[in-house]
C-alpha cells in the first residue's frame, strides 16, 4: 500500500469505499458510527501520504508537501491513539467493559500529547526509502513511546466484546511486531497502510453485528460482560 504514490491512491480509494459502506450500514445503531469512520479516516490517510510521495519526487510544491506531511503525522501520531480506543468504548454495551478500556484511552491521550509536543518543537522530517517513506520526529524514549502507542491503539480492540473488533486488533498487533522487526524507520508508513487494509474487518462488524449483549455462540460477540 505504501510502495508508491499510485499504490497509496488506489489503496485510499478502496479503503474509503469500504468506509462508506460501513457508515451506510450503521443505520439507527449510533454507537457504531465512530468505529465505522475508522476506514474512512485511514483511507484519507493514504491519499495524504500520496501527496507526501509526490512532494518528495518533485511533482507538487513544497508548501503542499509540508502541509501533507503535517496532516499525515497528526493523524498517525495524535488522532489515531485517541480516536481508536474512544470509538471502541462508545461501541461497547456494558459499563464494566467500558471502564476496562478507559486506561487505554488515557494512555493514548498522553502519547498523543507527547508526540504532538515533539512535532511542535521539531524538527519533523520525511525521506524516500525503498518501498516506503521514512518519517522522523525527535522524541525521548522512542521505544517506550512506540510500545505505549501500540498498547493504546490495540489494547481496547483486543478486550472488546465483539469478535470482529478483536480480530481487527489482533491482526494489527501481529502486524506491528512483524513490521517493527522488518523495518523501524518505515514503521509509521507501513503500519498505517496495513491498518487501513485490515479495517475491512470493521465493515464486516458493522454489516453483520447487532447491537446489545450477545454470546460467543452467535459468532458475533465474544462477551458483553
Amino acid at each position: 500500500m505504501c510502495f508508491s504514490p499510485q499504490a497509496d491512491v488506489v489503496g485510499g480509494l478502496v479503503i474509503c469505499a469500504i468506509g462508506v459502506d460501513a457508515v451506510r450500514h450503521v443505520g439507527q445503531r449510533r454507537e457504531f458510527l465512530a468505529l465505522a469512520w475508522i476506514p474512512l479516516l485511514l483511507g484519507a490517510h493514504q491519499f495524504i501520504e500520496a501527496l507526501v510521495w509526490l512532494w518528495l519526487q518533485g511533482h507538487v510544491p513544497r508548501g503542499i508537501g509540508h502541509v501533507a506531511l503535517w496532516a499525515y503525522l497528526l493523524i498517525a501520531f495524535v488522532v489515531l491513539p485517541v480516536f481508536v480506543p474512544l470509538a471502541v468504548i462508545v461501541l461497547e454495551p456494558t459499563r464494566r467493559r467500558k471502564l476496562m478500556m478507559v486506561p487505554f484511552a488515557l494512555t493514548g491521550t498522553v502519547i498523543a500529547v507527547i508526540l504532538f509536543a515533539a512535532m511542535v518543537r521539531g524538527p519533523i522530517g520525511v525521506r524516500l526509502a525503498p518501498y516506503h517513506l521514512s518519517y522522523g520526529i525527535r522524541v525521548a524514549d522512542g521505544l517506550l513511546i512506540v510500545v505505549l502507542y501500540v498498547v493504546a491503539v490495540c489494547g481496547a480492540l483486543l478486550i472488546s466484546g465483539y469478535r470482529n473488533v478483536v480480530i481487527f486488533g489482533a491482526v494489527n498487533l501481529i502486524a506491528v511486531i512483524v513490521i517493527a522487526w522488518l523495518t523501524i524507520d518505515g514503521f509509521a508508513s507501513i503500519w498505517c497502510a496495513w491498518a487501513a487494509v485490515s479495517s475491512a474487518a470493521i465493515t464486516l462488524h458493522v454489516r453483520f453485528t447487532k447491537p446489545g449483549p450477545q454470546r460467543a455462540g452467535t459468532g458475533r460477540v465474544i462477551s458483553a460482560s
